[in-house]
């Protein structure tokens, strides 16, 4: 079913990747991009970045990494610059935009421009841990439809912890570990099920951290399993894991998620919005949640504890990635250049409640495409999928 992809296929799609990512660059002005039409190209973008603003200056960071060339690391810098009126956001989810867009410049590139903007938002990220709920909630400011409050927490948030991570190493300050680790370990035992499928959000009592309710802000019912959310949980708990290896649960969890991912996804391997829409196989598939169960993957084929373990997830991240790059990433020969190395199939949010921007279908969305982008430095030997 699926034909070999060797070495030359993984540099020629970063190759395409990158295209795209110049003729991004050349049409932005100052706004982010936040997911481009799948058939024109055209970006809708935000002001100041969104939740999703990072994965743009991520992919310059790795653009930069790959070719060497200069031009990606000034722009990677205009960009995570320009995340700062972020930084004391009340909004778990930002951990997502500098871990990726300004904590990984300097990972990459020892780049203190990163680091200083990296460091501005994490402090205050500690500061929203709520000792009484062991997490931290989802925040005033986070960017779900409708009330969230103070105890709210979802599988998403689980985007803070490398962050977090990254600041106890770089600062030697214990206080960024203790917190990641109350977060990842609490929003777990929240949200995953025995069977290793993830519940994406909850609600909490605010007195004691004791779940109230299990629901979704994006997934097709409060019960079904949103193809995000399953992804979320697989990659951030391997993150946590890398970071803090003996805390070995996080490990099992995300080889648990993995395992259900890799027995539940259809036969060719690009997965539903979610896996409980009665209207399969009739309706919108998710490149996006499947770019970041590929960068999963990649990190558990370094972490898992077994030989036979690693390598069967190696297997299936590179039989994934195949399948994003041969069926949804428009090649170089399009004659549109505008739609050069685009991961379109991406399904933003279908639910008639989403916020008007973020009401994409068959999209390319700015954070599938850093995360396929990831998944091929990895597997071009650009960089090691644990270290990032």
């Amino acid at each position: 079913m699926f034909a070999e992809t060797t070495q030359t296929d993984w540099n020629r799609a970063a190759g395409d990747m990158i295209k795209r990512m110049e003729q991004t660059a050349a049409v932005l002005g100052e706004a982010f991009p936040h997911w481009a039409d799948g058939q024109s190209g055209a970006w809708t973008t935000t002001p100041d970045g969104d939740w999703t603003g990072g994965a743009w200056p991520g992919m310059l960071w790795l653009a930069h990494r790959m070719t060497g060339e200069e031009k990606f690391r000034q722009l990677a810098r205009t960009w995570c610059v320009r995340l700062r009126p972020r930084a004391k956001l009340e909004t778990a989810f930002k951990g997502f935009g500098f871990y990726c867009g300004a904590a990984l410049g300097h990972i990459l590139a020892g780049d203190e421009t990163g680091k200083t903007v990296a460091l501005e938002a994490v402090e205050s990220l500690r500061d929203q841990f709520d000792p009484r709920l062991g997490l931290i909630p989802l925040g005033s400011d986070a960017e779900e439809h409708g009330e969230i409050g103070k105890a709210f927490s979802s599988i998403d948030s689980l985007q803070a912890a490398p962050l977090l991570f990254w600041a106890a190493r770089r600062t030697g300050d214990d206080s960024y570990r203790a917190c990641a680790a109350s977060h990842t370990t609490r929003v777990l035992e929240i949200h995953c099920r025995k069977d290793g499928s993830i519940i994406q959000s909850s609600e909490l009592d605010s007195r004691d951290g004791s779940v109230v309710r299990h629901f979704t802000h994006k997934g097709f019912s409060d019960t079904s399993v949103w193809g995000r959310a399953q992804a979320w949980g697989m990659l951030y708990s391997a993150m946590a894991f890398a970071r803090c290896p003996a805390e070995t649960r996080w490990l099992d969890q995300s080889m648990a998620a993995a395992d259900w991912w890799i027995a539940n996804v259809p036969g060719d391997l690009v997965a539903f919005w979610d896996f409980n829409d009665p209207a399969i196989p009739d309706t919108h598939r998710d490149t996006a949640a499947t770019a970041i169960v590929s960068a999963a993957l990649l990190k558990l084929a370094e972490l898992a504890p077994t030989a036979a373990q690693r390598s069967r997830y190696r297997e299936a991240a590179e039989r994934t990635v195949s399948a994003l790059i041969g069926g949804y990433l428009t090649p170089t020969s399009s004659t549109d250049r505008r739609t050069r190395g685009m991961l379109v199939g991406g399904c933003f949010n279908k639910r008639p409640d989403s916020r008007r921007h973020d009401s994409a279908l068959n999209a390319e969305l700015i954070f599938g495409s850093y995360f396929l982008f990831e998944s091929l430095q990895v597997l071009c030997g650009v960089v090691d999928a644990a270290d990032i």
